[in-house]
């Protein structure tokens, strides 16, 4: 239960993050890698009609982190699903990176707030996620 709930925290921050999506059928060019900067790729982008993947080392090595500790969190609070989710999700650093990407996604559209966000997007977003990490990995309120 504990991994079918960090399997399904792992789709949720890969799609808001647009790794997953779904394909655009003129757009389809099968695989290929992107060259980026150093540190964030080689990335593999797969596109067929049907899907699309950004596979991003960074991202994915920061995402699966994050999912196992949500794992771990989830088998410390409570034997009992109901009991983990309605703790996982009562967990503002288990869920606040999720509802920061749907909240940038609905307001980041808009004129100053748009451009304030491109421009702290970077380090706001890598602080939110060494916030969650920290948060995920102290748990307080969780141990005796």
């Amino acid at each position: 239960r504990a991994l079918a709930i960090a399997t399904a925290y792992f789709g949720l921050l890969a799609f808001f993050a647009g790794l997953v999506a779904t394909g655009v059928p003129e757009r389809a060019v099968d695989a290929r890698i992107a060259w980026l900067p150093l540190g964030w790729g080689p990335a593999v982008v797969y596109a067929s009609e049907y899907l699309t993947l950004v596979l991003v080392p960074a991202y994915l090595i920061g995402y699966a982190a994050l999912a196992k500790l949500v794992y771990i969190t989830v088998l410390e609070a409570s034997g009992s699903v109901v009991a983990g989710i309605v703790g996982l999700f009562s967990c503002v650093s288990c869920t606040f990176p999720i509802i920061a990407m749907v909240a940038s996604g609905v307001f980041g559209g808009s004129g100053i707030l748009a451009a304030t966000a491109l421009d702290v997007s970077y380090g706001l977003s890598t602080a939110v996620f060494l916030i969650t990490v920290g948060l995920l990995y102290w748990r307080p309120g969780f141990r005796s």
